[in-house]
């Protein structure tokens, strides 16, 4: 019941704030149609990566399911990995409802390309929130430590994705902004969705993405407790 609970509300954050940030004149004051696409895109990303999965994670080890799954024949790495393919289609269902309700109720339609481009950057952001929730479970035990530390975690890893395209708060905040996990997937999804054309920034973005997502992904699989004891 828990987790159907968390299923709806992670699927229905994203949707009520991409609506929402349409009303009157939200929509030219967030920077437009794209931006909130992306901004929907990033807030399911982390809840479902971050969030959700290292929640998740925490509670089966709290309960012993990783030490039952262990004395089975399959390998420990397949247990892990059959987590991520999990989130991974949760996250691709996630990704095309955003882009089916912009379409509806948004009015804004893509080329069948750049809906791909959209969908793949998507799976690449999750990959690097799933890393960094990896490596949150990999460090912290305690499910109830992990919660409020998840819950910490949740307004910088979205607000930064905020301030990648804007000078307002400062240079340095624009450029730790943009060069955070949700600013650089802030600027892929921008080029994705045909805002932006392709630039050195772009290739930045994309191998920081990655550098992300096997920095953080080592860290939790090297620290990685089984056991909450």
């Amino acid at each position: 019941m828990r987790t159907s609970l968390s299923l709806v509300l992670t699927f229905a954050l994203p949707l009520i704030l991409l609506v929402a940030t349409g009303l009157g004149k939200n929509s030219a004051a967030l920077g437009g149609t794209e931006f909130r696409i992306s901004l929907a895109l990033t807030v399911g990303l982390v809840s479902i990566g971050t969030v959700g999965y290292s929640l998740a994670i925490a509670r089966d080890r709290d309960t012993g399911v990783f030490q039952r799954l262990r004395v089975t024949p399959a390998p420990t790495w397949t247990i892990m990995v059959s987590r991520w393919i999990v989130q991974l289609g949760a996250v691709l269902v996630m990704a095309i409802v955003v882009l089916v309700v912009a379409a509806l109720f948004v009015g804004v339609t893509l080329p069948p390309q750049d809906y791909l481009f959209t969908v793949l950057v998507a799976l690449l952001g999750s990959a690097v929130f799933l890393s960094i929730g990896q490596a949150i479970v990999g460090l912290i035990a305690s499910a109830d430590t992990l919660n409020a530390a998840g819950r910490l975690l949740y307004v910088p890893l979205i607000g930064l994705s905020l301030f990648g395209d804007t000078d307002r708060l400062g240079t340095t905040v624009e450029l730790v902004s943009r060069w955070s996990p949700g600013g650089c997937l802030e600027t892929l999804l921008s080029a994705a969705m045909g805002a932006t054309p392709w630039s050195g920034q772009l290739w930045g973005a994309l191998f920081a993405s990655f550098g992300y997502t096997v920095v953080f992904a080592v860290i939790g699989i090297r620290w990685f407790r089984w056991v909450s004891h």
